[in-house]
């Protein structure tokens, strides 16, 4: 835990009480805060009280007393309209932040020299954080992992020398962290997402800018308008932005041209090194992923040796194009997270011959929008309340069967992959659904496919995966 010593000797509100609402209540009463604490859930209110926290129904506070107002990322701060807590906060001109703030104020104060790499983008920044992260630690470096992945970023080991910290950053965070300042800021992508809580794309785009605008050395992606845009604003104001592409090649920056990784420099182009044979880091969204990690660890100072080599180590993430086993011939890839035709996209495009195991609580658009990837699957094993639809879909653009259960999908579709002359046949759960019909959630869909690989006869686990 860091300790939150920025409020020492002060009150503060801390308002939602999940994992991080309650962590961050802890870590700033072992900083010297009085903290009073609430929740529009009893339950979780419940929780904190059991913790040691003191609860109060912050609508019978005196925010005169406040120094200031912490909440979760989940709480609306102004979309679709604010919470009540943060009309509270405001009308008595109390600040309000979130624990990433807390976390960039308290490394300010104790360890500003504690590189601190922030990731955020519409796609693929969980990715890019473990992915920075991981090759840093196989270098030797001390790293402490965090934020919107894994653990709440104030339960992270306090600061201490030249310790890294990679965080990965929503737009929600993002919102509640005005001083947020890395010292590595990387932009990946923007792409239309959680309008509903930022109101318009501008808004979206704006926030997402912020991360980049505070760091010291700014990385964007340079694949969509958006980010050009930022990237653009960056340099204009005096900022030089470190560029990545997997479109295009570039004067200056890093680009990937096909699993090859560029660096130009002066306007010479040298080659990295080569994707080629990663599993975990295949297709062009991991490209993207890879020459960000690539540019912020070579800004740490690591040599690309020591890059490559824990490319070549990383296990990937569980349940996001996971490599679950293998059998013969046939690799087997869990792709769990992929809840909607979007997110089904970058796992269809990066392998050529695929029997796809999809459906759920199907999501508004179906799978239309992947109609040019179908002649890449050999079949799709279609299950839960989605199948009926997106068989009407496949129609006869490709072969399919409804399943019904993630059981028999996953046995006839490794019957079928085993019988392909082709050489390299996957089996990939890539659902573009929901799973609320049959599954609590993606991780138990994805635990429920990996159960029934590795019971199949032969399967050899693929070392790195699991829970």
């Amino acid at each position: 835990m860091i300790p939150a010593t920025s409020f020492h000797g002060r009150s503060i509100a801390v308002f939602g009480l999940g994992g991080s609402g309650i962590a961050t209540a802890q870590a700033l009463l072992a900083g010297g805060a009085s903290v009073l604490a609430w929740d529009d859930n009893p339950q979780r209110i419940a929780l904190a009280a059991a913790e040691g926290i003191e609860t109060v129904d912050l609508r019978q506070a005196d925010w005169s007393q406040l120094a200031a107002l912490l909440i979760a990322p989940g709480v609306p701060l102004t979309h679709p309209r604010p919470h009540w807590c943060v009309d509270l906060a405001k009308a008595a001109g109390v600040e309000i932040i979130g624990d990433v703030e807390l976390f960039a104020r308290e490394r300010r104060a104790h360890a500003p020299q504690s590189p601190f790499i922030a990731v955020t983008g519409t796609n693929g920044k969980s990715t890019t954080t473990a992915l920075t992260a991981h090759v840093l630690t196989s270098a030797g470096r001390d790293v402490q992992m965090g934020g919107n992945i894994g653990r709440a970023v104030m339960t992270l080991d306090p600061f201490a020398g030249n310790r890294h910290y990679v965080v990965e950053c929503s737009s929600y965070q993002i919102d509640l962290a005005p001083s947020l300042d890395p010292t590595i800021g990387i932009l990946l992508n923007l792409s239309p997402d959680h309008l509903d809580r930022h109101g318009t794309m501008k808004n979206y785009a704006s926030l997402k800018e912020r991360l980049v605008l505070g760091s010291r050395v700014p990385i964007v992606g340079m694949d969509d308008a958006h980010c050009r845009v930022i990237a653009a604003r960056l340099e204009d104001a005096g900022r030089k932005a470190m560029r990545i592409s997997t479109s295009h090649a570039l004067d200056d920056g890093f680009y990937a041209n096909g699993p090859l990784l560029m660096r130009v420099d002066g306007g010479r182009a040298t080659p990295l090194f080569s994707l080629e044979g990663i599993g975990s880091l295949r297709g062009r969204h991991n490209a993207q992923n890879a020459l960000a990690a690539a540019a912020a660890c070579l800004s740490c100072g690591l040599t690309v040796a020591q890059i490559e080599a824990g490319f070549r180590s990383f296990p990937g993430l569980v349940h996001r194009m996971e490599q679950v086993g293998r059998k013969a011939h046939v690799l087997f890839i869990n792709d769990s997270k992929a809840t909607n035709a979007e997110a089904v996209a970058p796992a269809l495009s990066s392998f050529s011959r695929i029997y796809w195991i999809a459906g759920g609580l199907a999501k508004e658009g179906g799978i239309e929008s992947l109609r040019p990837y179908f002649s890449r699957v050999a079949k799709a094993y279609l299950i839960g309340e989605a199948a009926p639809a997106f068989a009407a879909t496949l129609g006869e653009a490709t072969d399919f069967e409804i399943s019904g259960t993630m059981e028999a999908a996953v046995e006839h579709a490794a019957r079928d992959a085993a019988q392909d002359p082709v050489g390299e046949a996957v089996v990939l759960l890539s659902p573009a659904c929901a799973s609320f019909d049959q599954f609590r959630n993606f991780e138990v869909r994805g635990e429920a496919f990996r159960q029934a690989v590795l019971s199949l006869a032969g399967v050899e686990p693929i070392r790195g995966t699991g829970k």
